[in-house]
């Protein structure tokens, strides 16, 4: 259904706030130019005459969102789950990223990405393609083509990396990362957002580039920060004038504030640090899973929901081992627990309506008004049926919902709506 105003029905669940959730059982969503126009159990005059497509007993959610994924490492998701994190990056996320020089190979391996993509629950995604300009338009355009709303960012590293996935300097590195800026502005739905790798594979004098880039064209930029112990201890070798890892990203105007940033993991960041993020409306990209496959530690996303921080889910294939933002939710909530009860007994753990905020409202909000069945908001939704999922007892539409996160997988989209657009 792609008409420009429309109605969906069934069992509606958005977020009210943090903390509860909106239910409105055989309600109708209405579709006004891609925008949500309202939840309505009694369908208004205005809207009798709209087309209709009355989805019974499913449930009807936002689209969620993806605040950190690496496309060209989905080939490898599962793969050395018993490393840590630089260990892991040397055996396969760099010699699996440098065969993206191959056109013909990286095609292959981003349909695979795209179409898993669409068939999950994923309505937006923050995404890290390689260095490679012409793999990363690639990535772009099938995006694009499928129907999906994303940032895309072309990689950069010129120091700390193989041979085989480093660019030849920081000049050459801002040129290409220019060129490839301008040719992406073709696409309409997917755009570039810079992606400097992270502190270690990016020279002070490629950080000053990206900044200049970045003022330019005023882009939003995506890089990691203080996932792991090891990776903290050689930023503080590599730029010991900064007082801590996001000072060393703060120093060029890349933290923040005019620039539209996201940070994935934040595992380990200290005081000074998080009160930075607050103050500069950085995202964090909570991504649970990977934390625990590489051995990062466990993130205090507790204490930074209670400073209301900028917050969202990341599947962080491939160290995610999952593409699934449900999956993300439920990991969420399993690695609260183990932390408030290990480390910390006054940071409670997250409750599900806490963790299907960051997964739909939390993260969209770097997209702007998206997440929410509210007012004005971007008509993403999708549709969920749990007819695979049988039970003897009688349970509520939120516990229904709780178990799909729990049990359910991509058989359980049933469709997907993006801006109003229908694309599954």
């Amino acid at each position: 259904m792609n008409q420009q105003n429309f109605i969906i029905k069934g069992n509606i669940i958005y977020s009210k706030n943090k903390t509860e959730l909106e239910i409105k059982e055989q309600a109708c969503l209405i579709c006004e130019s891609g925008k949500c126009a309202g939840v309505y159990e009694s369908l208004p005059e205005q809207y009798q005459n709209l087309p209709c497509m009355d989805y019974q007993d499913c449930l009807i959610i936002p689209g969620m969102t993806d605040l950190h994924v690496h496309a060209p490492q989905y080939s490898y998701r599962g793969l050395g789950m018993d490393m840590e994190l630089i260990d892991w990056l040397n055996a396969h996320a760099f010699p699996e990223e440098s065969k993206f020089a191959d056109l013909e190979y990286a095609e292959k391996a981003y349909r695979i990405f795209v179409n898993d993509l669409v068939k999950s629950t994923t309505t937006r995604a923050c995404i890290f393609g390689t260095l490679h300009k012409d793999a990363t338009l690639l990535l772009m355009k099938l995006l694009e083509d499928a129907g999906m709303h994303a940032y895309v960012g072309k990689v950069n590293m010129d120091r700390n990396s193989p041979d085989i996935l480093r660019e030849e300097s920081a000049e050459e590195a801002s040129k290409i990362t220019e060129q490839w800026i301008l040719e992406a502005e073709c696409f309409e739905n997917v755009r570039q957002i810079l992606t400097p790798r992270f502190i270690p594979s990016c020279s002070d004098e490629l950080m000053r580039e990206i900044s200049r880039l970045q003022k330019k064209y005023e882009l939003p930029m995506q890089s990691h920060l203080s996932e792991n112990l090891g990776e903290i201890a050689w930023v503080q070798e590599l730029c010991p004038e900064s007082k801590f890892y996001g000072d060393a990203y703060d120093q060029f105007e890349l933290f923040g504030g005019d620039c539209p940033t996201i940070m994935a993991h934040c595992v380990h960041s200290g005081e000074e640090e998080v009160e930075l993020m607050k103050e500069n409306n950085v995202f964090v990209a909570h991504c649970p899973q990977s934390n625990t496959n590489i051995a990062s530690g466990i993130a205090p996303v507790r204490m930074y929901l209670e400073k209301d921080l900028k917050m969202g889910l990341g599947s962080d294939v491939a160290g995610g081992a999952n593409l699934s933002i449900m999956r993300a939710m439920t990991d969420a909530i399993q690695c609260s627990k183990l932390r408030w009860r290990m480390y910390d007994q006054s940071q409670a753990p997250l409750k599900f309506e806490e963790a299907f905020y960051l997964a739909t409202k939390g993260g969209g909000e770097f997209f702007g008004k998206v997440g929410s069945f509210e007012e004005g908001y971007e008509f993403d939704a999708v549709v969920l049926n749990d007819e695979n999922l049988p039970h003897p007892q009688e349970i509520s539409t939120k516990e229904r919902l709780e178990r799909i996160a729990y049990l359910g997988d991509d058989r359980n989209v049933l469709h997907k709506y993006i801006a109003g657009k229908s694309v599954k």
